[in-house]
């Protein structure tokens, strides 16, 4: 098998368990939750790693992997781990996007989103989450940010992305949801990753950094 055919069956299979996924979530079928969201992660990364990512992309999936795991439990601590796997994941991305320059426009306007979407969610919160979800707040929103450096893919991946753990945060503070909110957090989510994913492949390496793979 060439290359590229690898490259096409890691993609339709990432593409088909994203589908199985979002299906369960709909028809609310836990178990094939369970199953199919720690696939998605291992296979967007087999996927890049089989295009020649840079080590830090698929270090941010397989922290998101992470995230994605510990998520899956209905607990307080394993939020926080999931929450911190993500953190880290962001970091991966702030680092692989270097020194690029994001369009002068979304600074201004992801600061009033995140200073308007904490000050709003803050009272509701849970008192020990209130910190944890501000501090990784600033760091999905400086991500989110930087990611438009990288073209219109990373950039509509990074907005998703927050997007997604708004509604999760909107969940926590147990603000009234969206009918199928389990599917639009996880869509969006999926999307997220896959949009930071093609748009991280196809911008040209950033010259200023070395030995990202």
């Amino acid at each position: 098998m060439t290359a590229a055919a690898r490259s096409r069956l890691l993609l339709r299979a990432f593409l088909l368990v994203a589908g199985v996924d979002l299906v369960c979530v709909l028809a609310g079928a836990d178990l094939g939750h369970l199953i199919a969201k720690p696939l998605l992660m291992p296979l967007l990364a087999a996927y890049a790693a089989s295009r020649g990512a840079p080590k830090l992309l698929l270090a941010a999936l397989l922290f998101g992997w992470g995230g994605d795991v510990f998520l899956l439990p209905d607990a307080d601590w394993a939020f926080l781990v999931g929450m911190g796997s993500f953190a880290v994941g962001h970091v991966c991305y702030l680092t692989l996007f270097g020194r690029r320059r994001a369009p002068a426009l979304l600074g201004p306007g992801y600061a009033v989103v995140l200073v308007g979407a904490v000050a709003l969610l803050w009272p509701d919160l849970p008192a020990e989450l209130r910190i944890p979800v501000a501090g990784y707040s600033l760091l999905l929103a400086a991500m989110a940010y930087r990611a438009g450096a990288l073209g219109p893919l990373a950039g509509a991946g990074g907005a998703l992305f927050l997007l997604s753990d708004t509604l999760i945060a909107t969940d926590i503070a147990e603000w009234p949801q969206l009918p199928a909110s389990g599917f639009w957090v996880m869509s969006t989510y999926i999307a997220a990753q896959y949009l930071l994913t093609a748009g991280i492949l196809a911008a040209p390496r950033d010259p200023g950094r070395t030995g990202t793979g």
